[in-house]
């Protein structure tokens, strides 16, 4: 089951920055000039809206000059191996990351686990969803790449990595300070279909490798400078990541 791509879809952020909400997950589209930085890049069915997104913006896939991974989940990485073979695009990740990008291990919630927590308001609808749209697909990066230097990355937007390990390892969020914009991957996310809590939240406690680190991890979110939040589920956040960070935290406890 793949999306079908609307206009309402692709959300202006700020500077040349774009919000694109897939199949329940979101990747974002940092424009410069005839070039682009992608981060994340849906479930393995959002193909077709991910080059549709592009293309909304006057972009061709072979524009994007990196595919900047927040964490190898496959709602994230759905298409970033089709990108790098296809195109010839480096996919840069913390290099806590990479292993997982590989398949080397799977660290994402099971069936098993899914089913169990099955009787949970949403969760069974979004299972189903998230099956259709290839969330148990097998969908390695064969050559995931750690980010070559810290700071800022040598990038359209000029990303600097934030990394907040919890919901995987080698999770990072993304600071575009330019724009005053925090991308802030599955660290922090503003609605899940499996959520009955709108607005800056963690995820289920099911969707983490370490919740405790997850938690840990908003304090690093907490003291970036920007003026919005973009999550990997929900819509953006227009407020500063201290106050979502904030909000979050106390909804966990």
């Amino acid at each position: 089951m793949s999306k079908m791509l609307q206009d309402e879809d692709v959300v202006h952020v700020g500077d040349e920055v774009y919000a694109v909400s897939g199949s329940n997950t979101n990747w974002v589209i940092i424009k410069e000039g005839d070039s682009c930085t992608l981060i994340d890049s849906g479930y393995p069915n959002d193909y077709a809206a991910l080059l549709t997104s592009l293309n909304t913006l006057g972009l061709a896939p072979d524009s994007v000059a990196a595919v900047l991974i927040t964490h190898a989940h496959n709602d994230h990485i759905g298409a970033a191996e089709r990108l790098r073979v296809a195109f010839d695009i480096p996919v840069l990740m913390h290099e806590a990351e990479v292993p997982h990008a590989r398949r080397d291990f799977l660290d994402q919630v099971s069936i098993g686990t899914v089913l169990g927590q099955a009787w949970r308001p949403g969760v069974l609808p979004w299972a189903v969803h998230a099956l259709r749209a290839g969330g148990t697909a097998h969908v390695p990066v064969a050559a995931p790449l750690a980010f070559p230097a810290p700071g800022p990355l040598d990038l359209p937007g000029s990303p600097v990595p934030v990394p907040t390990p919890g919901h995987t390892l080698g999770h990072c969020a993304y600071h575009l300070p330019q724009s005053g914009i925090l991308i802030s991957g599955d660290a922090l996310v503003t609605a899940h279909p499996t959520s009955r809590i709108a607005g800056p939240q963690l995820l289920p406690d099911m969707f983490h490798t370490d919740r405790v680190r997850a938690l840990a991890s908003l304090s690093e979110l907490a003291a970036v400078e920007a003026d919005v939040v973009v999550p990997g589920h929900g819509p953006v956040h227009h407020g500063t990541p201290k106050d979502a960070a904030v909000m979050a935290f106390d909804l966990a406890h």
